[in-house]
């Protein structure tokens, strides 16, 4: 499929993504100045506070903005919240500093005369120093607004929507059409901000101080008209947006339940599966968050109950939840994050569901031949001669890497975190040798690698468990059985299959998700 046929095909997806990340850039910077503003005139009168203020803004710039957003999910959830904070607090510094520096640079005597003629320090302030500080201002927050738009990208990992959804998902697919759908457009709208934010500059910026001769003072002022008209329609826009944004979220329905996934391909079907089963069978209305990041991200949305539910692995739950040791008994695993998972968090998990994607590494057939590999015995032989390249997550749990080298006794001769699909694409690019895998990942097929078997047993089960909230449960019992009923029929190979289609076959996740169900006479 071209990148033509992709747009035209996802151009509702497209668009209604794009709607959200203007409207949460608009509300980001907005609030950013309502901040920043004041505390760069703040510390432009009280210089006490100005090393604090400037040092504190300096030092959150200095953050990842990974970990600026990881750290406030405890705290502010998942959802718009944390991604607004993060782009706002982002935003301040260039606010602050020209605030602060263009009221700082005004002409000493121009200040005297305004005192001289008896205004008050306030009347300085609104009539003399913010006016001729406008153009400085404003360009501190056009730096702020563009950052804007590429920092927003990051909501779609916490789920607050934006181009980012496309770029994460297409990351994790290989899929470049879908890369480009979500890059092209925030480029394009970086652009936009850019040229209207150079606008509002060239406006707050007066006459009297632009270097005009007097011959050309007409011509100028047609075109701060024409610009005034252009910055009009803009606004008009943006207002249209939050608008038509409000009307299309909401929802008459009381019955509301949030189903969430995490970041990766299979979670993304399962999460459209159970959703448009529940909606199907009942009067309920799903709203769905996929692409919400990692195990930690998902779990601590579903203790806050900022989602009602998500699927989530036995083992996972086990080791990474619960930092119990790996075993390989499916039944004592099951069992006991299910007791846990109750009395601890009052989390209750159902059914747990036929496959079990499992932990597994993976090398090209190339390289199996050369080594002669077929266990991870095989592979412990040769290590020291091979470069892993695993996600981040594997990398660092005890019922990962870190236990695996200790129960076969090897260590690579390097490791490099790759999370999503580039560690497959490394791999293909022999710029390393061994990835770790689920064993249904579609990816598996696509690129034909060769999975080593793990012949001691060490990784511990992975079947897929719904995780619902006891709340959930209480007030919509009827749930529960309809989401056991896929218990039985997804199996390993029908995971593989499905993942497949939108692995390689680039197929949306929700229409993989809704076939399948059409097919197994499931729903209509």
């Amino acid at each position: 499929m071209g990148f033509f046929e992709y747009l035209a095909g996802s151009k509702e997806q497209i668009f209604k993504l794009l709607m959200e990340h203007i409207q949460l850039t608009a509300i980001s910077v907005g609030l950013a100045i309502l901040i920043g503003v004041p505390l760069g005139i703040l510390i432009s009168y009280v210089k006490k506070l100005n090393k604090p203020i400037l040092g504190a803004a300096n030092v959150i710039q200095a953050i990842p903005s990974m970990a600026l957003l990881g750290f406030a999910i405890p705290f502010l959830g998942i959802g718009t919240l944390p991604a607004v904070t993060m782009v706002i607090l982002y935003s301040l510094l260039p606010i602050i500093k020209n605030t602060y520096t263009g009221i700082g640079n005004i002409n000493k005597q121009t200040l005297e005369a305004a005192r001289g003629i008896g205004l008050t320090k306030l009347q300085i302030l609104t009539k003399i120093q913010i006016p001729l500080a406008l153009p400085v201002i404003m360009a501190g927050v056009r730096i702020s607004a563009v950052t804007a738009v590429g920092l927003m990208t990051i909501a779609a990992f916490i789920g607050a929507g934006g181009l980012g959804y496309l770029v994460f998902s297409g990351i994790r697919t290989v899929n470049n059409n879908q890369i480009l759908a979500g890059a092209i457009p925030a480029c394009i709208l970086a652009l936009v901000v850019d040229f209207l934010a150079g606008l509002v500059e060239k406006l707050v910026t007066p006459i009297s101080l632009q270097t005009v001769k007097n011959s050309n003072k007409k011509a100028l002022k047609k075109t701060r008209t024409k610009q005034k008209i252009t910055l009009s329609i803009a606004a008009i826009m943006v207002v249209v947006i939050f608008v038509v944004t409000a009307i299309s979220n909401y929802n008459p329905n009381k019955k509301v339940i949030s189903i969430a996934g995490k970041d990766f391909t299979e979670q993304h079907i399962l999460t459209h599966m159970l959703s448009d089963l529940i909606e199907d069978r009942t009067d309920i209305s799903v709203e769905r968050r996929t692409n919400l990041g990692g195990t930690q991200v998902c779990f601590t949305a579903l203790k806050s109950g900022d989602i009602d539910m998500y699927i989530d692995y036995s083992g996972t739950a086990y080791g990474d939840t619960l930092d119990y040791p790996p075993i390989s008994d499916m039944e004592e695993v099951y069992n006991t994050v299910k007791i846990d998972f109750k009395e601890k968090f009052d989390i209750d998990v159902l059914k747990q569901m036929s496959f079990n994607n499992t932990y597994t590494l993976a090398v090209t057939q190339e390289t199996a031949q050369k080594y002669n590999l077929k266990t991870f015995s095989d592979l412990s032989k040769v290590a020291n001669q091979l470069t892993a390249g695993t996600t981040l997550e594997f990398l660092n749990r005890e019922d990962a890497l870190l236990g695996l080298e200790k129960k076969y006794n090897f260590k690579f001769k390097g490791t490099k975190g790759l999370d999503g699909s580039p560690r497959y694409t490394a791999l293909i690019n022999k710029n390393t040798d061994v990835v770790d895998a689920f064993a249904t990942d579609g990816l598996l097929k696509k690129f034909d690698l060769y999975v080593l078997e793990d012949d001691k047993n060490f990784f511990p089960p992975y079947y897929a468990i719904p995780l619902v909230r006891g709340e959930t449960i209480k007030q919509y019992p009827e749930i529960v059985p309809i989401i056991e009923e896929l218990s039985e029929i997804l199996t390993d190979d029908v995971m593989v299959e499905l993942n497949y289609k939108v692995d390689e076959l680039q197929m949306e996740p929700d229409a993989v998700a809704h076939d399948f169900l059409v097919e197994q006479g499931l729903i209509d």
